[in-house]
């Protein structure tokens, strides 16, 4: 078994400790940093991810592995940047203004980051102003909206359409998700897709940028 194979089953298992002991042996075996990204680490994200699709894995088995996908991540940052790689894309993440649930946010952000994409977490309580100016000064190509209440969920389409009003709106793609959001709800608001989980969303996000 090589040190990505163990690397991707470390991850799988939420066994941070041994994932930074095995980052090193995956570089001295000889594999890149992307190597180690996509072959190891997010490949064992990726099972956690349809495990929990399929309702096999819960949240905090989610949790525990993407602490251990981040600590071997961390490691090979400066191997990356040394490398150019790139990342898939960009994406802004936030729960609306009025909403302080993160829960589902902070899962979706562990999937999303599992494909390669970057995330710049916005956190809770994000008025639609914020979006529009991360993207403007992030050159976001993705902008991930969640609502747990349905008193907030207008902020969804309020924060549509402040990027129209600052000329952004056909520069991303707009997802939308959360307890009470539905997919006609994201048509009703004219938001591109809407996504039931974070596993979907994060499989969604992948597919629109690599179609790009």
């Amino acid at each position: 078994m090589s040190a990505l194979d163990e690397l991707a089953a470390a991850v799988e298992a939420g066994k941070a400790k041994l994932v930074k002991e095995l980052v090193p042996q995956a570089v001295e075996e000889g594999f890149t940093a992307q190597q180690i990204l996509n072959d190891g680490l997010l490949r064992g994200m990726n099972v956690v991810g349809d495990r929990f699709t399929r309702n096999e894995a819960f949240v905090p088995e989610v949790l525990v592995s993407a602490r251990a996908m981040n600590k071997g991540t961390e490691l090979i940052k400066p191997m990356l940047a040394e490398e150019g790689n790139e990342p898939l894309g960009k994406a802004c993440l936030g729960t609306v203004q009025g909403d302080l649930h993160d829960i589902g946010k902070n899962i979706v952000k562990l999937l999303v980051e599992s494909k390669g994409i970057e995330i710049i977490d916005l956190g809770v309580d994000v008025p639609p102003e914020k979006f529009v100016e991360t993207v403007i000064n992030e050159k976001c190509d993705l902008v991930l909206c969640s609502a747990l209440l349905t008193t907030t969920m207008p902020m969804m389409g309020k924060t549509i359409e402040a990027l129209k009003e600052a000329g952004v709106r056909d520069q991303v793609k707009v997802f939308v998700g959360g307890a009470p959001i539905t997919q006609s709800f994201c048509d009703e608001i004219g938001a591109d897709y809407y996504t039931e989980d974070a596993a979907s969303c994060a499989a969604k996000c992948e597919e629109v940028l690599r179609a790009k």
